[in-house]
């Protein structure tokens, strides 16, 4: 995202929390640089503290983007992701050829292979945003 933001002549900003209290500098930080937008890392932290980043970037009226839709139907704007029952089942697997008897320094490393893309239509209303057409042409999932 750094080479790209750099590529189109943006600054884009990192913020790392650990607690709760660093997500509500990091916040705090967003509004005092007037910052556009916030895209969530796919963090298990993160995840976890689901409720308190959905509810910040509504209190801070902050389009925010994520990695699991679970984000979005708790009123997040929109999530881009593998589902994680896809990450879950592919985990299984992996499991079953461990038990099966294989080395898991033999096994090859996966990436996901499917993404959906979920968009809180409510969200986008309530920040004041319009989503493009094209955007809900491709989402997997639109909340209204």
């Amino acid at each position: 995202m750094q080479d790209t933001a750099r590529a189109k002549g943006v600054q884009l900003p990192v913020f790392e929390a650990r607690s709760e209290n660093e997500i509500d500098t990091a916040f705090a930080s967003l509004v005092r640089l007037h910052a556009g937008a916030l895209v969530v890392a796919g963090d298990a932290f993160f995840t976890q503290h689901g409720q308190q980043l959905v509810a910040l970037a509504a209190r801070y009226a902050v389009p925010a983007s994520y990695h699991l839709r679970g984000f979005v139907t708790a009123g997040g704007l929109i999530s881009y992701g593998s589902p994680f029952r896809d990450l879950y089942r592919g985990a299984g697997a992996y499991v079953g050829r461990i038990l099966a008897g294989a080395k898991p320094a033999d096994l090859p490393v996966q990436q996901a292979c499917t993404y959906e893309l979920v968009v809180n239509l409510k969200t986008a209303q309530a920040l004041g945003l319009t989503i493009p057409p094209s955007i809900l042409a491709r989402a997997d999932e639109v909340i209204e």
